[in-house]
């Protein structure tokens, strides 16, 4: 059975996790998992998911190997743990050709690919590092604008009208750890 694989880092992806999950189905998947997460920071639930639904025989499918990991390493923890299982990866949009891994030759091409893709992602990294400092040199960089604490007043009056955190931050579009930080600076302020 092949067992698709999809995910992005976050909401504004919607369309690349469609795409992803499209191409999947167009694949044969059966089954696709889908999730928007990042890969560095956060546990991907619908990943475990997908790695235990998998049987000896079957294998997990994804679009990019930049889907599945952010570096060389993480790429081979998961493949190791697929193949404990019987189960393989297969890459699809490597250079136009499909790497399965249950040759040594996918093997060998999905390692080159692991190294590139960990490669650009550090290059990225370095110059998105650069253009920062770049800008704050010229103090062009202002950092992301605090998108909850605008919200603060909004928030207050939510919560004096008695709704939980969690319905705050559903209408406001903002996390309940932010709900949760506003209100609790507030009471720390009035107690002072």
């Amino acid at each position: 059975m092949l067992i698709g694989y999809a995910r992005t880092s976050t909401l504004e992806q919607e369309a690349g996790l469609e795409a992803q999950k499209r191409d999947l189905r167009a694949a044969g998947c059966e089954e696709v998992y889908a999730e928007r997460v990042s890969s560095v920071a956060a546990e991907r639930g619908k990943l475990q998911a997908a790695i235990k639904f998998g049987r000896k025989g079957d294998t997990l499918v994804v679009t990019k190997v930049d889907r599945l990991a952010r570096s060389a390493a993480g790429l081979w923890d998961i493949v190791q743990e697929l193949e404990a299982k019987g189960v393989s990866l297969r890459v699809l949009n490597l250079g136009g050709d499909t790497v399965d891994t249950r040759s040594a030759t996918g093997r060998l091409i999905l390692t080159v690919f692991a190294g590139f893709a960990q490669f650009e992602r550090e290059m990225m990294l370095e110059r998105q590092r650069e253009g920062i400092a770049k800008a704050k040199a010229e103090g062009k960089y202002k950092g992301r604008q605090p998108t909850a604490q605008a919200k603060a007043e909004k928030v207050r009056a939510l919560a004096a009208e008695g709704m939980s955190m969690g319905q705050i931050a559903a209408q406001l579009g903002i996390g309940k750890g932010s709900v949760h930080r506003i209100l609790t600076a507030k009471s720390a302020d009035q107690a002072a």
